[in-house]
């Protein structure tokens, strides 16, 4: 399996409902790396999974409305806990949608999956991955 992955990071604020977040639950901010990793069993013509550019353009496109966001106040996020795990799926699930419309320089029925990944710290992440 080949991949080819981009990072882009988000300065967020948000808060969480619920017991088991503890101190989290009161409104605070966070750092976000994130990496999109596209997976494809072989190589294009070109000898490329996809264009890289394309694809950190598709990262920046889904990251934009939640930079510098309180995301408690995204009207799409309302009554949702924006967990690191939550937000890897709705990242995800965006750049499925780019894949799907060949905006990364190759075919989506090209690529086999995308992950995507979000530091939360140098000690804790977490990543979801799915089939496009």
């Amino acid at each position: 399996m080949y991949a080819v992955e981009v990072r882009d990071h988000v300065m967020i604020a948000h808060s969480f409902k619920g017991a088991l977040f503890g101190p989290a639950q009161a409104l605070h901010g966070a750092t976000f790396v994130i990496d999109a990793a596209f997976l494809a069993e072989t190589l294009d013509e070109n000898g490329v999974v996809i264009d890289i550019g394309r694809a950190h353009e598709a990262l920046k496109e889904v990251l934009e409305p939640l930079n510098y966001k309180n995301l408690d106040e995204v009207p799409a996020f309302a009554g949702t806990n924006t967990t690191t795990e939550f937000l890897t799926r709705h990242i995800h699930d965006h750049l499925a949608k780019a894949a799907r419309e060949d905006r990364l320089g190759r075919p989506g029925r090209d690529l086999g999956a995308i992950r995507v990944t979000i530091s939360e710290s140098h000690v804790a992440r977490a990543w979801y991955e799915a089939a496009i």
